[in-house]
């Protein structure tokens, strides 16, 4: 289908919406996808044609190296209007609120960390310049490591097309919904869902509410992906066909003049165009933006004793070199049973060697009794110690353990094995919680020889 653009008087919502109730989508993380918005768009028995189907031109855009084993590979050959490579010259813009890694501007902080939510701003703010950055850690030009940031808007993106060529972007929405116009299509994110922006690939955010509010994990390193089941065997945890990928639509409404911002190497790089580059009429492969409901989650947990690591709620991952070892892993903790005998139920005291960054989409978490809201953050560095607070210990500690459902809250952690350095604006945010350690005090001592 084609688009068209209108709307402006209500910011966009309305037209937004409209679209993003008419969406159909393409089931299947990692599948080779095939859609066209005009029928014949798409090449029959080759890639690239010598003149392809209406006079479109043929590209393919690689996520991977061309080399990479064929279960990794990810490319998408895209049948457009005009090609990407027609554009002018880039030139470098102010990144605002936008910082990117090696993080230097601070020094690695073992203390725990909390915030509030991220004001929403109360001048014009659209989701690209309403982002702002918590900290990371890695090295972009390395494509290694990663990024968080926060977002908040009230406007949609007009006549504005953003890429990251540093990075693919899963965007958590936690207030107010999002359409993504992508390249090779429409994605509507509401929370409760996630939206995964390959790196490298084109896209607007339009407001589906007055305002919106999130978090975004910018992962340098290799593709998420989902995980390996092991003894878990063949089912659960995030299911594969409950990925939804768009299908074709194009914009193709007139000369215009288009800005295309590109994050390149940390910094933020724009050109004028005279067109829509979001102007691909028919695709087919698998590197591709995804939405996900995180309520589809199939949570596996414990029917005997212990709380098991929060690893059996990853949803994705970036792996390294290292087997079990992750750049960063996306862990959801969704509605579930608890059932353990003999068992603490909430999340146990530790200390890890990977650094967790959480945030709370709706609801509560179990772990932390107040302080902790949907749109808040906190930080656990790298063996920084930290678990279930006073009221927390005590109320679980004493509590009858019958068979009980956690079902009023939807928490996530954006997990890595390196510490996250946070942006000197994270650490002195009118919104960070100084007090965040007194949630600790007053857990009395209990022992007897």
């Amino acid at each position: 289908m084609g688009s068209t653009r209108d709307g402006a008087g209500d910011n966009g919502v309305e037209a937004a919406r409209k679209a993003a109730e008419a969406l159909t989508y393409s089931s299947g993380f990692g599948n080779e996808h095939v859609s066209e918005a005009v029928p014949g768009a798409l090449p029959v028995g080759r890639n690239s044609p010598q003149r392809a189907p209406l006079g479109l031109y043929a590209e393919q855009l690689s996520g991977t190296a061309f080399t990479e084993p064929r279960h990794h590979n990810r490319r998408s050959w895209l049948y457009r209007i005009r090609p990407s490579a027609a554009h002018p010259p880039f030139h470098r813009i102010d990144s605002r609120h936008l910082r990117s890694a090696p993080f230097t501007e601070t020094v690695p902080d073992p203390n725990r960390l909390r915030w509030s939510p991220l004001p929403v701003p109360q001048e014009p703010t659209d989701f690209l310049d309403g982002l702002v950055t918590v900290g990371g850690n890695g090295d972009v030009l390395q494509r290694s490591g990663m990024a968080i940031h926060w977002y908040a808007a009230n406007r949609s993106m007009t006549d504005r097309v953003f890429s990251d060529a540093d990075g693919e972007l899963l965007i958590v929405p936690q207030h107010g919904g999002l359409l993504l116009r992508t390249e090779l299509g429409l994605l509507r994110a509401e929370p409760g869902h996630i939206a995964l922006v390959p790196r490298g690939m084109r896209f607007r955010v339009e407001l589906l509410d007055a305002e919106a509010r999130g978090y975004v994990c910018e992962n340098y390193g290799q593709p998420f992906r989902l995980p390996d089941l092991g003894p878990i065997g063949a089912n659960g945890l995030a299911n594969a066909r409950d990925f939804l990928a768009p299908v074709a639509a194009y914009e193709d409404d007139g000369d215009r003049q288009v800005e295309v911002v590109n994050k390149f190497g940390g910094n933020l790089w724009t050109a004028t165009y005279d067109h829509s580059p979001l102007d691909v009429v028919a695709w087919h492969g698998n590197y591709v933006p995804y939405v996900y409901d995180l309520h589809r989650f199939n949570v596996i947990g414990s029917i005997s004793y212990d709380h098991p690591d929060p690893s059996i709620f990853t949803v994705l991952t970036s792996p390294t070199d290292t087997p079990g070892l992750a750049s960063v892993d996306f862990v959801v903790f969704a509605p579930r049973w608890l059932v353990g005998e003999d068992t603490f139920r909430p999340p146990y005291f530790h200390r890890n060697v990977m650094s967790e960054f959480m945030g709370l989409v709706e609801g509560a978490y179990d772990a932390k009794a107040e302080g902790f809201v949907p749109g808040g953050s906190s930080l656990h560095n790298m063996m920084s110690a930290h678990g279930p607070d006073r009221e927390t210990f005590d109320k679980a500690s004493a509590a009858e353990l019958k068979p009980q459902k956690v079902d009023d809250g939807l928490a996530f952690m954006f997990e890595t094995r390196w510490p996250v350095v946070p942006t000197a604006q994270a650490l002195h945010a009118d919104h960070r919680q100084q007090d965040y350690d007194a949630v600790w005090q007053g857990l009395e001592r209990h022992f007897r020889a």
